[in-house]
């Protein structure tokens, strides 16, 4: 049974870091391209960064570069979003993704909420 499970969400003031973590199970994590996406309400789900098989590669969104970091350990089977320097308008629910050849999996999801 595939699963993703999220951590690390909170509250937090502009200026602060926070650290998300995903844990996966039942699937080769190693072959799966991880990416963590957020969503507020009435709004779409955006890409916040990717990272590519072996952690070679990674992508950002625009709003997102030079304050936040990707990174996988691929012994452990997780994938960490380092958030630093945070703003209100990161405030949003983050997902943690898997995609490969066989499926595009979910995780629950973890809110982060930067306010005052």
């Amino acid at each position: 049974q595939v699963q993703l499970v999220e951590s690390g969400g909170g509250l937090v003031q502009p200026g602060g870091s926070l650290r998300l973590s995903c844990a996966a199970s039942g699937f080769t994590f190693s072959s799966y391209i991880m990416s963590w996406h957020r969503q507020t309400p009435g709004k779409e789900r955006e890409l916040v960064a990717r990272i590519f098989n072996f952690g070679r590669s990674t992508n950002y969104a625009d709003s997102v570069k030079g304050r936040f970091t990707i990174s996988r350990d691929n012994a452990k089977n997780t994938v960490d979003l380092q958030m630093n320097n945070l703003r209100p308008e990161d405030t949003a629910t983050y997902y943690c993704n898997a995609k490969g050849l066989l499926g595009d999996y979910w995780g629950k999801g973890t809110l982060v909420t930067v306010s005052l």
